[in-house]
């Protein structure tokens, strides 16, 4: 078996991670910061202490990135690194800033964008958090900080991942998607892990 911790899982599952980590052979560890969500392990992803070091062979982490500020975004990529075994990875996916900016250029920053099970997302939902989820009082949902590919990949590789491979969606999706690994891979190795794990 082997293991991936779901960070900033909310009420979502292995089913709604990647097709490669939706299989009986890997088992799914929940983290997340609010309790009511149920999951395995109530905790930061800025302090994950109650995860021990090298026990995990990936992580998945959707749209959870941007709710840090800036300044904290390195020290959550430490503790990533950390949990992580030595050839472990992890599948990182967050609004892309760049494609969503070609939106707000055109002035439709309060048009939506696309369609969510949530209802409209506009370009301002985007950039600063799904505003309904901040008026109902789940200020955990706010965005503090944002990336475009070329971002997102040097602040990983800045973090101390070795080898990264990057994926941007663009219209209608707005989101980056990241593949990073502990340890050197290989171009070949990268698009293999890539099939499994990018949409």
């Amino acid at each position: 078996m082997f293991r991936v911790l779901h960070i900033g899982c909310g009420t979502k599952t292995k089913q709604q991670t990647t097709a490669g980590f939706n299989r009986p052979d890997w088992e799914e560890i929940r983290l997340d910061i609010d309790p009511a969500v149920k999951p395995d392990i109530v905790g930061s992803m800025t302090d994950m202490q109650a995860v021990p070091a090298a026990s995990m062979d990936a992580l998945f982490s959707s749209h959870n990135i941007e709710h840090l500020y800036a300044h904290e975004v390195p020290i959550a990529l430490a503790e990533f690194l950390r949990v992580l075994k030595a050839d472990g990875f992890a599948v990182i996916t967050c609004p892309d800033l760049q494609s969503v900016s070609a939106l707000i250029a055109a002035d439709k920053l309060t048009e939506p964008a696309y369609q969510s099970p949530a209802g409209p997302i506009m370009p301002l939902d985007i950039l600063y958090g799904h505003r309904p989820q901040l008026a109902a009082g789940n200020l955990y949902m706010a965005h503090k900080c944002g990336f475009t590919e070329r971002v997102l990949v040097a602040t990983l590789q800045q973090a101390g991942f070795k080898t990264v491979a990057s994926l941007g969606r663009g219209t209608p999706h707005f989101d980056l998607w990241a593949l990073a690994s502990k340890t050197e891979r290989d171009e070949e190795a990268m698009r293999r892990l890539a099939q499994g794990h990018f949409p």
